[in-house]
């Protein structure tokens, strides 16, 4: 689950920075009819301020109240909706650092001295991790002991267990 806002992957135009985060703040423009909106991010290294686009040249009447609401509001949530977006980020060219922005919530470790454990894995938000790594901080093993158990086929899951996920799989520790 996640425990902050992720940092967000762009240039910085200013100090050639990758990194920027989110500062909670929305920018509303409206053009008679139509309406502009912008999310606020500030790079990490100097501060700059940069725009995410949200709404570009929408009719006013097209978009929800609830939905400018927020915007007008600086609505935390709407911010941690947003930088999620897939077509948010496509349009603005960004993706999400998760680096140190999530906790795994095991519910205890009475369950790990049993001879088969058969584990769900939830995500509370789309956070790309590597089921290695999830697997190994869950169970308290090494990385390298989730991979020997992987290839001698004590870990079996439905789904590919190398790269990184975003969605819930579900896996079963045979030890």
């Amino acid at each position: 689950m996640p425990t902050c806002l992720p940092l967000v992957q762009r240039r910085c135009h200013t100090c050639a920075s990758t990194r920027f985060r989110a500062s909670g703040k929305f920018r509303v423009n409206a053009h008679h009819k139509l309406i502009d909106a912008w999310l606020l991010v500030l790079c990490t290294g100097c501060g700059e301020t940069a725009k995410l686009t949200v709404l570009e040249r929408a009719q006013v009447r097209s978009v929800r109240p609830e939905l400018l609401d927020r915007l007008h509001g600086n609505d935390l949530g709407l911010t941690a909706e947003l930088l999620q977006d897939p077509g948010l980020q496509r349009r603005n060219h960004t993706a999400l650092d998760w680096t140190g922005a999530w906790r795994l919530d095991t519910g205890g470790s009475d369950h790990l001295d049993r001879e088969v454990i058969d584990v769900s894995v939830r995500f509370a938000a789309r956070i790309p991790v590597r089921p290695v790594r999830l697997i190994a901080d869950g169970c308290g093993l090494s990385r390298a002991e989730v991979e020997r158990l992987i290839r001698a086929g004590n870990l079996v899951s439905a789904t590919r267990l190398s790269g990184r996920l975003t969605g819930d799989f579900t896996f079963t520790l045979k030890r």
